[in-house]
This record gives C-alpha cells, sequence and structure tokens, in this order.
C-alpha cells in the first residue's frame, strides 16, 4: 500500500512539473480559460513595428497595458460567444474582409522582405531630391517689402505719398493689410520668387535693388506696392545629412516598390467586370 501511495505521489509531482512550461505560457485564465502570452507578444510586435515607423518611443508600461489588454478582450470574447455573435451573418462578412486585409498585408510584407530598399538606391534618391534644390545658373533671390491694401485708389495714393518722399516702413505698419509683414515695416525677407504668386512674382523680378513699383501690382489677396532691397544669387537649401533623413527615403521608396508591384499584378490579372 505504502509503494503505492509513494507511487501516485511522485506521479502526481511528474504531471505538475510538466504543467509549469504550459501555466508560464499564460498571462491569466479568464472562466477556466487560458490567455496565452503569445497574443501580448504578438501585439507587441505590432506596436514596436509602428513605434519604430514613426519614429516614437515605446511606453515604459508597455507590457501590462498590453497584459490587460488581451485579459480584457478575452473577457468580452468570451461573451459574444456566449451570446452566439460569431454565428451572424455580418460578422461572418467582417470575418472575411479581415482575412483579407490580413492575407493582403502578408503579401506586401512577404514582397517588401524579398525587395529590401537598398542603401545604393536610398542613396541615389537622395543625390536626386538634392540635386532637383540646387537653383539654376542665375537665379536670384530678392530681399522684397511690400504694402498691401484692398483698393487700387489707395495703392495709387499711397505711391504718389513715396514718391514724395514719405516713408515706406511707417505706412507698412499703418495700412499694410498684411499684419505679419506691416509690423515688421512690410519686411517680407530673403525668398526665391517661386515663393509668391505669379504677379507678385513678375513685378519682383522687373525690380532693381532699391526700386518700388510705379503702378500697384494685383493679386488675389489685393493690391501691392513692392520695393525690392536687395538682390542676390540663389543659394541652395541647406540639405540635411543622408542618414537623418535615411528611414524616411526608405519607406518612401519602399512604398513605390509596392505601388509597382500592385500595378503589375492588376496587369496581369485576368479581370471580367459584371453588373453595372
Amino acid at each position: 500500500m505504502k509503494q503505492k501511495t509513494l507511487a501516485s505521489t511522485a506521479a502526481a509531482l511528474l504531471v505538475a512539473a510538466l504543467a509549469l512550461p504550459a501555466v508560464a505560457q499564460n498571462v491569466a485564465v479568464v472562466n477556466g480559460k487560458p490567455v496565452p502570452k503569445s497574443r501580448v507578444d504578438d501585439l507587441q510586435a505590432q506596436i514596436k513595428q509602428q513605434s519604430e515607423r514613426a519614429g516614437r518611443p515605446l511606453p515604459p508600461d508597455l507590457d501590462k497595458q498590453l497584459k490587460d489588454e488581451v485579459i480584457a478582450r478575452e473577457v468580452f470574447m468570451q461573451e459574444a460567444e456566449k451570446r452566439g455573435l460569431q454565428n451572424s451573418a455580418d460578422f461572418k462578412a467582417k470575418m472575411e474582409t479581415a482575412r483579407q486585409g490580413v492575407l493582403i498585408g502578408e503579401l506586401f510584407a512577404d514582397y517588401l522582405k524579398n525587395n529590401q530598399v537598398t542603401d545604393a538606391e536610398a542613396k541615389a534618391e537622395y543625390d536626386r531630391v538634392i540635386s532637383n534644390q540646387t537653383p539654376p545658373a542665375g537665379a536670384k533671390e530678392y530681399k522684397a517689402s511690400h504694402i498691401l491694401v484692398e483698393k487700387e485708389s489707395d495703392a495709387k495714393a499711397i505711391i504718389a505719398e513715396l514718391k514724395k518722399g514719405a516713408n515706406f516702413a511707417d505706412i507698412a505698419k499703418k495700412q499694410s493689410k498684411d499684419s505679419g509683414s506691416g509690423a515688421q515695416g512690410g519686411d517680407l525677407g530673403w525668398a526665391n520668387p517661386s515663393g509668391y504668386v505669379p504677379e507678385f512674382a513678375q513685378a519682383v523680378q522687373k525690380l532693381n535693388k532699391g526700386q518700388t513699383t510705379d503702378e500697384p501690382v494685383k493679386s488675389k489677396f489685393g493690391w501691392h506696392i513692392i520695393r525690392v532691397d536687395d538682390v542676390r544669387d540663389a543659394k541652395p537649401p541647406e540639405a540635411p545629412k543622408f542618414e537623418d533623413v535615411k528611414p524616411q527615403i526608405v519607406r518612401q521608396l519602399e512604398q513605390q516598390k509596392l505601388n509597382k508591384f500592385q500595378e503589375e499584378l492588376r496587369a496581369k490579372a485576368k479581370i471580367e467586370q459584371t453588373g453595372t
């Protein structure tokens, strides 16, 4: 009898020992049903990937948040199943749509895994963008000031005052509709003409340093009196370092690759549309 008792105890301990790893793989047991830790791991992997793409750090208490989330989901899911909602036509239609989305996502992920953007491709795109930002030979930048008013008659009156020796900055501060530049005496700072509306840009490029328009210039904003304070050769904008913008370039090129892949699949597919 004693030997049987010892054998039974040993067997029970062995079963318990074997069950420990399985229990360790669960984050909780809800109404007798285990909630596997793999659910937390899957969610964590998704959030980590999203954070890396967005350049955001992971929250310090993420692990606890995810455990609470998967446990809550299990509670709600059990209640839904108890009510038989998984058998409804609406649920099945949504599940099919979700299945398609997940499978398509896997397709695109697999494509990018096997068609990764190389460092050479990213550097070539960087060089292309930087070269396009270089102004053409002979391009100029203008330091201009302006006074903006609603009526042409008001603009002509201001031009007449300026010709008599009135102070441009004083009039800009008092009468210009452009409150931003008006507070600065009409000063718009240095700019490439392409940054202005066409009518303004054309007028600026016709003026020499220190010259003011003889006639008001009309744009969608109103009537402008324009003065060119200085002119200089255009300079290319200060370029960011390649390593600083490489992640954004890679994402852009990945999207381009995906777009091309999708177009190729559509082109190869035999599509026969039916109905109206």
